[in-house]
């Protein structure tokens, strides 16, 4: 639930941050914190205190009870999430040219959290080798991506689907001449 609850509020103070359209450095100064420290939050990438995620969400003039009111996940269906394409919310997830992260959701089930994200990655992208603590499942919904491992490479066209440990080094990379899409599950353990 851990995992869950952390990324359901960093999406959370991304999307209220855009809606309003602050900056990062504008929340930043507001809340008295460094804009590096935001854009960590933003991305799940590290976990503030309390006290620090309260001064963010004032910064963001939203009221606390408005900002923890729905993060169960779960709508008035109850145990059914439904998340319309316009729902998505797009981040970042490593300093990158030319890839694009949408997030579908993401949800504890049993002792792992699921994200799902869709990625779109333009011709010419680049960026760096990415790690991550997650068995990712990736199912290529259009174009071609080379993905590359340190110590091999993989060509995934159209339909093809690959699983494998995030901690492995890799770097997908566009081949084509078109933006390829990819649908993204990450499982994260306990």
């Amino acid at each position: 639930m851990e995992q869950e609850v952390i990324a359901q509020i960093s999406n959370k103070l991304k999307s209220i941050r855009k809606e309003k359209n602050y900056t990062l450095q504008d929340v930043a100064d507001k809340a008295g914190v460094t804009k590096g420290l935001i854009s960590q939050i933003e991305n799940s990438r590290t976990i503030p205190s309390l006290l620090v995620l309260i001064q963010i969400i004032r910064a963001l003039e939203v009221g606390l009870d408005d900002f923890f009111n729905d993060l169960d996940g779960y709508g008035k269906d109850g145990k059914i999430l439904i998340k319309r394409k316009e729902e998505y919310s797009r981040f970042e997830k490593e300093t990158a040219e030319g890839y694009e992260y949408f997030r579908i959701f993401t949800k504890k089930i049993n002792s792992s959290t699921v994200d799902i994200v869709l990625l779109e990655i333009h011709p010419g992208a680049t960026r760096e080798f990415v790690q991550t603590d997650a068995f990712e499942y990736k199912y290529l919904l259009s174009g071609q991506v080379q993905y590359v491992f340190r110590d091999h490479e993989i060509l995934l066209n159209e339909g093809d689907s690959m699983l494998f440990d995030g901690k492995l080094e890799h770097n997908p990379i566009n081949v084509g001449k078109e933006k390829a899409r990819m649908l993204v599950i990450y499982f994260f353990e306990g």
